[in-house]
């Protein structure tokens, strides 16, 4: 990535005339303004602010980007990255990605042009090549979803083993008509799960239905129309893996009570309490936070290291009520 030096010795001026034009100074000469300018344009230049603002020693911030701060292992995210930050006298700015793919870059950019010590993201679209040219300059790391088109630092949990477990221990309560009720398939989250979904329908000898996988589902409107679907289905299934908590918690309110066994991707507040309270696969985003912030200022403490690694952490099933509703012939 091009430095505050190669746009100097590109334009012709020295480095701190690049970092007035920069700074907006108003003693810049109108001509030099526009040269150096193009220059930076020409180098895809983006200045190293990180550097700057612990420099200066003023305070700085990270930045968290998920897709809902209302869902509750989101907000578990952004609370265990906000901890950490305050440990080392950092603020944190969080955003809300919403769940419109085309607009998760503007956002983001928006975030990346402050003076920030790093940025979380969980990412909703399909495409991060284009932060490759921030990476030098500001830490990078993604949580819940890998990146697409970017090799960065990345903290997600093992959502194939996740499906698998999940589908496997409704097999094991009897289950051998057991639906999918996911959100979008574009998602690595969404298409890991229902990997490890088919991976248990296949070792179990059970005939494939793609009717029993309903994808998309992600208000309550998609929810009822995807529950009336599957009770409508010839053979009805018995028992529903819901790929993701946002699913599972309005499936609670859709599904006819104590007629088919549920298993849930991610707890939530509550899950423990409904009638049949619910069984999960468990997540732990207070880790998954915990080690991103950590990350970050790993990042900010090193500059130079370059290595960048994917972790993935375990996932565990607790077993409640809701996995027990007896099979039916």
């Amino acid at each position: 990535m091009a430095t505050m030096r190669d746009v100097a010795a590109r334009a012709g001026v020295s480095a701190k005339t690049v970092s007035r034009v920069f700074n907006d100074d108003p003693h810049v000469l109108p001509e030099t303004r526009l040269h150096v300018e193009q220059i930076m344009r020409d180098l895809n230049y983006v200045p190293n602010v990180l550097a700057t603002t612990f420099r200066n020693g003023r305070s700085s911030a990270i930045g968290v980007a998920v897709p809902d701060v209302v869902d509750p292992f989101f907000a578990a995210i952004a609370r265990a990255v906000d901890d950490l930050a305050r440990s080392r006298g950092v603020a944190t700015l969080l955003t809300n990605l919403g769940d419109e793919p085309g607009r998760e870059r503007d956002i983001l950019e928006s975030l990346l042009s402050r003076r920030l010590a790093g940025l979380v993201v969980a990412p909703i679209s399909i495409d991060h090549s284009w932060l490759k040219r921030w990476q030098d300059s500001t830490p990078l790391v993604f949580v819940d979803r890998a990146p697409v088109g970017l090799s960065a630092d990345t903290f997600t949990d093992n959502d194939e083993v996740g499906g698998y477990q999940a589908t496997r221990h409704l097999i094991e309560h009897g289950h051998r008509r057991i639906a999918y009720v996911g959100g979008d398939l574009r998602l690595s989250t969404e298409l890991n799960r229902l990997a490890g979904y088919w991976r248990a329908i296949d070792e179990a000898g059970i005939e494939k239905d793609d009717g029993l996988i309903k994808a998309y589902v992600d208000n309550r409107a998609s929810t009822e129309d995807a529950v009336t679907r599957l009770l409508d289905h010839p053979w009805r299934p018995t028992a529903v893996f819901s790929s993701n908590a946002r699913c599972s918690m309005m499936l609670l309110h859709a599904l006819p009570a104590d007629q088919l066994a549920v298993v849930g991707f991610g707890d939530f507040p509550m899950a423990d309490v409904v009638r049949p309270a619910l069984t999960v696969i468990d997540q732990d985003p207070n880790e998954i936070g915990r080690l991103a912030a950590q990350r970050v200022f790993d990042r900010v403490d090193h500059p130079k290291r370059r290595l960048r690694k994917t972790n993935i952490l375990d996932v565990t099933l607790i077993e409640r009520e809701s996995c027990k509703v007896a099979a039916r012939s």
